[in-house]
């Protein structure tokens, strides 16, 4: 009875031998291939990023910026191509001033009250600028409380636009109606200035003006996690006009700017 119980399981094993023999290796299809491909990429990134280097696919910011002729808000995209080296993608809209640009407190003696006025200003300058660049990591983080250094260029398209500084002048001190009018007339008329219409007025008077510009900075990276973007920045800009900006009077009009700034940006990488 043993013998046959035996022979009972030794049997089929000697039978199912073959066919377990005969299956086919694993598969190596290309999907295979590539998910194999994929997860080794995603291993190296694990490490690199423990390492202290900056491992995304891509990133997206927004930030202040104060430059020695002005300040602005930017807006950037970034795509990952090596662990050293971003493409970027930036946007800006800032607002230019003359060096000479400066505020006075004046009385407005119908009105009774004190206002300031840009004395000499002919134009508000905005400038959209639309610019491609790189950056390239030259220290990573090392550990959560590092900072990450890096470098960067960039250049692009500008968009120059003079709005026209309008004021409320009158004839005499207390001249009743005012009217609108813009330096020089102001100096050249003898005109009492009483205010400003600020951001509401002169848009009927836009001109726009095309140019080019170009960026070089250091940026640092301050983040405590990859995740998260938290850096300043600072650099030298240049933008060129194909046509001049006159912003003050009696001042030379310029096509060339340069100034240097800092800038502070948040946004996060994934």
């Amino acid at each position: 009875m043993t013998l046959k119980r035996a022979l009972f399981f030794v049997i089929p094993v000697l039978f199912a031998r073959p066919l377990f023999a005969q299956q086919p290796p694993p598969s190596t299809s290309p999907s295979n291939n590539k998910n194999l491909t994929k997860q080794q990429r995603i291993n190296q990134m694990m490490r690199m990023e423990e390492e202290g280097d900056l491992i995304f696919n891509k990133s997206s910011a927004f930030g202040f910026r104060i430059s020695t002729n002005g300040y602005g808000i930017f807006y950037e995209k970034g795509k990952f191509l090596t662990p050293r080296r971003t493409r970027l993608l930036q946007f800006e809209l800032n607002e230019i001033k003359d060096p000479k640009d400066h505020k006075e407190e004046i009385f407005n003696p119908v009105d009774q009250y004190y206002t300031y006025v840009s004395v000499g200003r002919l134009n508000n300058f905005y400038e959209l600028k639309a610019a491609y660049g790189m950056a390239y990591l030259l220290g990573g983080k090392n550990n959560k409380n590092g900072v990450a250094v890096s470098y960067l260029w960039s250049g692009g398209l500008s968009l120059g636009m003079l709005k026209a500084y309008v004021l409320n002048a009158s004839r005499q001190p207390a001249g009743l109606p005012y009217f609108q009018s813009t330096y020089p007339t102001i100096f050249d008329s003898l005109y009492y200035v009483n205010n400003a219409l600020g951001l509401g007025g002169g848009w009927d008077q836009l001109k726009f003006s095309p140019g080019l510009n170009a960026k070089f900075a250091m940026r640092f990276d301050y983040g405590r996690y990859n995740q998260t973007i938290a850096a300043f920045e600072t650099g030298v800009t240049a933008e060129y006009y194909f046509s001049k900006m006159p912003l003050m009077a009696y001042v030379p009009a310029k096509q060339l700017f340069f100034n240097a700034y800092i800038a502070i940006m948040f946004g996060k990488r994934k």
